[in-house]
């Protein structure tokens, strides 16, 4: 007696894809990974795998969001410097899960390929950190630490573009250290330049 093969659908074939994917870039890296051999381990097709996410580096942002979500709860831990520490470390650890080699041919396909910009553009642009970035400079206005200020979309994809610098730099991960220099010399000093009078 033959068994029929079920055809795998939704979320199942997307989370079939997703680990087939992340398992490829640990194996062998972003720049040998294929769609070819993420369908292949997945036990699906390339087109079904293109139908979903245009191109590698959507596939791969898309497995590295999944393994590494982001969690919108925001503390208030009573200061100004110490939300945003916290916030930066939480940015940095999801930089720090995912290989450097990985940023790097991402960000090279980038420069390849506008559509990969658009993406990574539409990613920055609507993700969760936004919103904690802008409770967080709410609450320190609420508590009289600074005057508000306009959180323009620069200065909102600003701590990712920070830290995705710094993760360029150091193979061991961003330390503690380097996300507190950051907050102290970079980013409190930014957002008390830019308070309205």
């Amino acid at each position: 007696m033959t068994e029929t093969k079920t055809r795998r659908r939704g979320a199942e074939l997307e989370r079939a894809i997703l680990d087939a994917t992340w398992e490829q870039l640990s194996e062998v890296g972003y720049t040998a990974l294929t769609i070819e051999a993420v369908a292949k381990r997945a036990g699906t097709s390339k087109p079904v795998i293109y139908r979903r996410w245009a191109s590698r580096a959507e596939l791969v942002i898309a497995a590295w969001a999944d393994r590494i979500p982001i969690d919108p709860a925001i503390p208030d831990l009573g200061s100004l410097r110490a939300d945003l520490v916290w916030l930066f470390d939480r940015i940095a650890r999801r930089v720090n899960g995912m290989m450097s080699e990985t940023i790097a041919g991402v960000m090279g396909e980038a420069f390849r390929h506008p559509e990969v910009v658009d993406f990574l553009r539409n990613r920055l642009e609507t993700r969760p950190m936004h919103q904690s970035l802008s409770t967080i400079v709410d609450n320190a206005v609420a508590r009289g630490e600074m005057r508000p200020v306009p959180l323009t979309r620069r200065v909102l994809r600003m701590p990712v573009d920070l830290i995705r610098s710094e993760a360029m730099f150091s193979r061991e991960g961003i330390p503690t250290v380097a996300v507190e220099a950051i907050v102290d010399e970079i980013y409190i000093p930014l957002l008390k330049g830019l308070a309205v009078d």
